[in-house]
């Protein structure tokens, strides 16, 4: 069997690529469901890099919550959109809250979506370990 150049790479690629499994909460994979198909499409691409072992420039930790837990801020069309997920919680990567942000307290994300953080968070956490 010969291998063109376009085979090569792709055998190369699937090689290469360590991707871990992306794991949702039921909640949060619906809630991102009802954002604009732009914003879900930058989101889901930007899991995917991460999935990959990439670190997309719309990622950074959500601090006091523990370490591995990061937030995807993304502007789209003049609305702010968050996707929050988990690092650190067995060996996938866990979706767990999606929202879209209203909050006028500047770039801070609001208390009641770290408060949803903080409890499915909690639930997670119980359920795989």
């Amino acid at each position: 069997m010969h291998l063109t150049n376009v085979d090569k790479f792709a055998t190369i690629a699937t090689v290469i690529r360590n991707t871990r499994s992306i794991q949702w909460m039921k909640a949060a994979r619906k809630d991102l469901e009802d954002f604009p198909q732009g914003a879900r499409d930058d989101l889901l691409d930007a899991l995917t890099a991460v999935a990959e072992g990439g670190h997309p420039s719309i990622a950074k930790p959500l601090t006091g919550l523990g370490s591995g837990v990061m937030e995807l801020a993304l502007r789209h069309r003049g609305d702010a959109f968050r996707v929050v997920y988990a690092l650190q919680i067995g060996a996938d990567i866990w979706v767990i809250h999606a929202f879209q942000k209203k909050s006028k307290s500047g770039i801070a994300t609001p208390r009641q979506e770290i408060d949803v953080v903080r409890d499915r968070l909690k639930r997670l956490k119980e359920i795989v370990r």
